[in-house]
């Protein structure tokens, strides 16, 4: 089942930070060195739960997509408008659920809603998993890094596009 959160009462935030347990405790071990690894993840949860209430969700137009299966949150993803589309982000699923075709499923569902949109999203040019997922839902190479709205650059990522008039381009150095 697909879940499209526009606010935070829209969702288990609790289930949400499931699938993100990764994440929060490399956020947490980075900023929170000195702390437990149960108290990293807490750390990092926190942040995330406030970037979601504080920056996210104050977006218009930006969502959470979620896939459910059964009753247990398996992967998810942010997106929010961006350039002529939507920017798609934050794509993960859950450790122990990863490579039944999760995300892809979670992508698709996604690309319906949405239509023709165009759908951009940054993918570090390492993550093999993640740059199949988005190819096998039609997304292509349109720049080879990733830029985003605060003018900032990230080399080691590539924007991949889904939608008309998708374009190989190239990122100034």
């Amino acid at each position: 089942m697909l879940i499209i959160a526009r606010d935070m009462g829209s969702f288990s935030f609790r289930q949400l930070m499931d699938i993100y347990v990764e994440g929060n405790l490399e956020n947490g071990q980075e900023l929170f060195p000195d702390l437990s690894r149960e108290a990293q993840i807490a750390a990092g949860e926190e942040q995330f739960l406030n970037y979601l209430r504080d920056c996210f969700f104050q977006t218009p137009g930006a969502f959470y997509a979620i896939r459910q299966v059964e009753d247990r949150y398996v992967s998810a993803l942010r997106l929010s408008p961006n350039r002529d589309g939507f920017l798609l982000e934050a794509l993960e699923t859950a450790p122990d659920c990863r490579r039944r075709g999760h995300a892809k499923a979670l992508i698709r569902d996604v690309v319906a809603v949405l239509g023709d949109t165009k759908v951009y999203s940054h993918v570090s040019k390492s993550n093999a998993a993640s740059l199949a997922a988005h190819r096998a839902c039609g997304f292509s190479v349109f720049l080879d890094c990733a830029q985003y709205s605060d003018g900032s650059v990230m080399y080691h990522a590539c924007t991949l596009c889904r939608g008309n008039g998708d374009k190989n381009g190239t990122c100034i150095r």
